[in-house]
């Protein structure tokens, strides 16, 4: 089987970025699962891209007046309010599988049991300043030229188009989280320009991506077993955001056998 990466740096060509992209796509597609292709027109360049509603803590006062959040929920039909409660779910089993990790194995292989409910589940349990809301992310996955490595941005809105401010994208960290973002740069949000659509975007920064892929990497070699760089290396860092990624990627693989995503 043969791989476009270097095991040692853990990095990765842009055209094995695509190509992983390209499987990665075909599996979403079958799962229904939201995700497509973006690109600019007149470029080859392009990005994965998601876009999610999850319910979370906002500032009660907005730059534009007090916020509503009990209009932006009642607003929502039944199959939303089912999907946020999924979201709510998943977040609890990440957390779960977080306290206690396996080394040198695929997050999405890992086992864990997720307790019953969420941290604002328990009734009397003080919530954290703020008022709950419907919030929409949306997610790019792009290749980055300097670090050699996919990179992940992302944008929050409420439902009535105001931006989520980097101390409410930090509010919405799972606590379980806060600890390896304080003490891991590769974790950092930080706020810069989408590369191809000059937009304002957070993003996740790549700068030792390198290196917590690199064991991923030699362990799948060592075992013969394949891999897609971009499903490893997701659903290690989209978590962090509250992007989840389901276990029946894990079977996704890096051998292509199609066409370029489109």
């Amino acid at each position: 089987m043969s791989r476009a990466w270097d095991v040692g740096l853990g990095s990765l060509d842009e055209g094995t970025f695509l190509r992983c992209c390209e499987l990665f796509l075909q599996h979403a597609r079958s799962l229904d699962d939201g995700w497509s292709w973006g690109s600019l027109n007149g470029s080859d360049e392009g990005f994965l891209k998601k876009t999610v509603l999850v319910t979370g803590k906002i500032n009660t006062e907005a730059p534009d007046g007090p916020c509503r959040p009990g209009e932006n929920l009642d607003m929502l039909g039944e199959d939303v309010q089912v999907g946020l409660a999924r979201a709510d779910e998943a977040l609890a089993f990440t957390c779960a599988v977080l306290a206690e990790p396996s080394a040198g194995r695929h997050p999405c292989e890992r086992a864990g049991n997720a307790q019953d409910g969420g941290p604002d589940d328990a009734e009397g349990t003080p919530a954290p300043p703020g008022a709950a809301a419907v919030i929409r992310y949306e997610y790019h996955v792009l290749y980055s030229s300097s670090f050699q490595t996919p990179m992940l941005y992302f944008r929050a809105s409420t439902l009535d188009g105001r931006s989520l401010s980097l101390e409410e994208i930090w509010d919405g960290v799972h606590s379980n989280y806060r600890q390896r973002l304080l003490h891991a740069p590769w974790d950092s949000i930080t706020q810069q320009e989408h590369p191809l659509l000059g937009q304002p975007f957070f993003a996740l920064h790549p700068c030792r991506t390198q290196e917590f892929m690199s064991p991923v990497l030699e362990a799948a070699r060592n075992q013969n077993r394949s891999l897609n760089y971009i499903v490893s290396w997701l659903s290690t860092v989209g978590p962090v955001v509250g992007l989840h990624i389901p276990l029946s990627y894990a079977t996704v693989s890096s051998e292509p056998s199609g066409p370029d995503p489109d």
